[in-house]
């Protein structure tokens, strides 16, 4: 409910020229000072990780032709997705849940209230649009970083030629692999700042409270987007299955 009185208050402003385009900015910005650094230093390691995996596995049946598409897909589909997942929960949602915790607590969204203004769509709405363009930009960034990644670790240290590491990536890889990735994003962000923001306006009990709504926001978030990737996934195999280009 929360989510959807946010992304109309959204549609309403931006269409009569209310809508706070600044604090959109402000909060981008800040989602991005958050959680850039993280995601370069969680997907370098992921897409080593990938590649070491697929190419042990590619060298003992003797099919390292296959071994780019193979660590290139498993990046985009699923460690891309899932990496911005959680440090939009992690970083990000804890961020807004915090701040607008201590704005309850402080008894600040009262005022509002008292005033004549919605916090939905004072607060919340910035913050909802800031998330939702934010992760398909990191999710884009988590998937060039681990394929670089991969690619480097692969050809220098595993010896798979490069032009058979590209090629095998190629013939495999889609755009449809990366428009998925982003809608996971996009669902994702908007899974976890609706949390953030729900438990954040809800936040009771002082200082311990605002740590509980933090705490609460990173589980659910994070479980609630595992749980939804396995949906989506089972839905994308349904009805996009995987073919050789």
């Amino acid at each position: 409910m929360l989510a959807g009185q946010a992304l109309r208050w959204t549609v309403y402003d931006i269409v009569t020229g209310r809508f706070p385009f600044r604090e959109v900015v402000v909060q981008t910005w800040f989602v991005i000072t958050v959680t850039t650094l993280p995601a370069i230093l969680v997907a370098i390691p992921f897409g080593v990780i990938v590649s070491v995996q697929v190419g042990s596995l590619t060298q003992q049946v003797g099919a390292t032709s296959i071994a780019g598409a193979a660590g290139g897909l498993g990046i985009i589909q699923q460690g891309a997705p899932i990496v911005t997942a959680l440090l939009l929960g992690g970083a990000a949602g804890s961020a807004i849940a915090s701040d607008l915790g201590a704005r309850t607590v402080r008894e600040e969204i009262d005022a509002m209230e008292t005033l004549g203004l919605n916090p939905t769509r004072r607060v919340v709405a910035p913050r909802f649009v800031a998330v939702l363009i934010v992760a398909p930009m990191l999710c884009m960034l988590i998937v060039f970083t681990g394929l670089v990644a991969g690619y480097i670790l692969s050809v220098n240290v595993q010896g798979i030629t490069p032009g058979s590491y590209v090629a095998s990536f190629a013939s495999f890889a889609s755009s449809a692999d990366i428009v998925v990735a982003l809608i996971k994003s996009v669902v994702f962000g908007l899974v976890v700042v609706a949390i953030a923001c729900h438990r954040g306006l809800s936040t009771k009990g002082g200082p311990k409270g605002v740590a509980e709504s933090v705490n609460a926001t990173v589980v659910l978030g994070v479980v609630a987007c595992f749980v939804i990737n396995v949906v989506i996934t089972q839905l994308t195999i349904m009805f996009v299955p995987q073919t050789i280009g």
